[in-house]
């Protein structure tokens, strides 16, 4: 009866802590999943049918990943790497390996709880979404990205989606990235405290992402020749729309493969 209680009446005073926020806005869609399985006949079956689907699901995932970021650099310095692709997968691979074999040795919960509060924490996520909504929604343009889908889809998709892309996704995400931040505490697991040098190096863990977009976003700047209006232009909110952009790129890629003939 306890447990009932517990479950069906909700502590409000949970509402000021940030903890809370993060894991509604970054993982609400797992509770949904498992809540959907058991509203259906046979709900052990579904429930086991949902995790082994997140079992695919972080499969593919890590494809995508290593995929996104090895295509990323590759393409960075395709003189050094394009003909050493194989090594550098591998050497991603094997590290990507060691790192996971990490978290599964005898103290590998401690080295998980570390990675998954920092490296991987809803704050770092939040981070991240917001600047990919508001480089797609303000600096590319919601409303090319909008004939974009169009283009893909062959209609366009309800007006509050703009809404939420321009206004709404990137407000909760910042509010809540600054709630955590005001409110954060260092972690512990169980009973143990962390020593300083491990909160480190999650930060460390943390930042190597979180660090990458605005410190490329000035590197960028810097090397790109031309006047503010032009680097602006050229780097942020470029002036083509969507079928220009398609003529412009059918055109590179038949004068690219006419050089190759």
């Amino acid at each position: 009866m306890e447990g009932i209680k517990f479950y069906v009446m909700p502590n409000m005073s949970k509402l000021l802590e940030s903890e809370v926020w993060i894991d509604a806005v970054t993982q609400i869609f797992f509770s949904y999943g498992l809540g959907l399985g058991t509203l259906l006949p046979g709900a052990p079956l579904w429930s086991c049918l949902f995790f082994f689907m997140l079992l695919l699901i972080g499969l593919d995932s890590q494809f995508c990943t290593m995929e996104g970021f090895i295509t990323a650099v590759i393409d960075e310095w395709p003189k050094l790497l394009r003909r050493r692709k194989e090594i550098f997968i591998a050497i991603t691979c094997m590290i990507s390996y060691l790192v996971g074999l990490s978290c599964i040795s005898e103290g590998g919960m401690y080295v998980f709880q570390i990675l998954d509060s920092y490296a991987v924490s809803g704050f770092c996520l939040l981070f991240l979404i917001f600047f990919e909504c508001v480089s797609i929604s303000w600096a590319f343009g919601v409303n090319r990205f909008y004939d974009g889908i169009k283009e893909m889809i062959g209609y366009y998709p309800t007006i509050w989606w703009k809404f939420c892309w321009v206004g709404f996704t990137p407000a909760i995400c910042i509010s809540v990235f600054i709630f955590n931040l005001v409110q954060w505490k260092p972690i512990k697991y169980m009973n143990y405290e962390y020593p300083w040098w491990a909160h480190t190096f999650g930060w460390f863990t943390a930042l190597s992402s979180m660090l990458c977009i605005p410190g490329y976003m000035v590197y960028l700047w810097r090397v790109t020749p031309g006047t503010w209006q032009e680097k602006f232009n050229k780097i942020v909110r470029i002036p083509e729309d969507v079928p220009a952009l398609r003529i412009k790129m059918q055109a590179e890629e038949l004068a690219k493969h006419g050089c190759k003939a």
